[in-house]
């Protein structure tokens, strides 16, 4: 079941000072004045990638598999049927569920979307990129465009970059990420991003922060407006529009977690 930490924190044995540790991003990034804190978790062999809700259910992403649970008793349901490798990020849109999908870490790169069926399980391929500028680790809809973040690790990772594809998947923008914010990656880049208004929300690989961005009014390299303490451990995350809080996993402990902002 999901165990809600403001309700029965006993039960859960779960509480935001448990989930936070040394919080170590770079000096030079703004801090934020509040934090994400649990408010529910929900335990899933497969909170390896992402996670992602509606209403009812609750949808575990592992590398090759979707999971999908029953919200109100967190009883596994059905797993996806489809072939996967290296899935990412969930976005929910129209109903069904679109994952960002690669050949993650093999090369050259290859990247598609899939798009995931809640009803039937079906887990097929919605687009794939040709000639990608990287590994698709988030793919999420806004103002009828989508908006996809492709990865480089290692020495390179800041060649990761932000694209803006238009109807027909024409593109039509592309950023770049500050190098501060990049060397507070380590060797990895952005693993999730949702946008909240005018702000796009991102998480890194492994670090407990979320990076608040925006796009500029000139030029091409995203600005970093704050980082706030979260207790996702990087990877991907989601809007939750039941709770209207934020969606993600702790890869080690093998937990969907919900979360929600609150003031120092």
């Amino acid at each position: 079941m999901i165990c809600s930490t403001l309700a029965a924190p006993l039960a859960c044995v779960l509480t935001a000072m448990a989930l936070f540790p040394v919080l170590k991003a770079s000096e030079d990034l703004p801090k934020s004045p509040g934090a994400y804190v649990v408010t529910a978790t929900l335990a899933s062999p497969f909170a390896n990638q992402a996670a992602a809700a509606d209403e009812r259910y609750v949808y575990a992403i592992d590398n090759g598999l979707i999971a999908k649970y029953d919200r109100t008793t967190g009883k596994e349901l059905a797993r996806s049927a489809g072939k996967a490798y290296h899935l990412n990020s969930g976005f929910l849109w129209t109903g069904k569920l679109y994952c960002a999908h690669s050949n993650y870490p093999k090369q050259p790169h290859q990247s598609d979307i899939r798009v995931l069926d809640p009803e039937t399980m079906k887990l097929e391929i919605f687009h794939t990129f040709d000639n990608p500028p990287g590994s698709l680790t988030w793919a999420v809809q806004r103002d009828k465009h989508w908006w996809c973040h492709f990865a480089h690790y290692g020495k390179d990772n800041g060649n990761s970059v932000l694209v803006q594809y238009a109807d027909g998947w024409k593109e039509i923008s592309r950023w770049t990420y500050p190098k501060d914010l990049v060397a507070d990656w380590g060797t990895y880049s952005l693993s999730g991003g949702i946008w909240q208004g005018d702000d796009l929300l991102a998480t890194g690989h492994d670090k407990k922060v979320i990076y608040k961005l925006k796009l500029p009014k000139n030029g091409n390299v995203i600005s970093v407006s704050e980082v706030i303490p979260s207790p996702f451990p990087g990877q991907g995350i989601a809007f939750d529009a039941k709770s209207g809080g934020l969606i993600g996993i702790d890869r080690a402990k093998r937990q969907v977690l919900f979360a929600k902002y609150q003031m120092n």
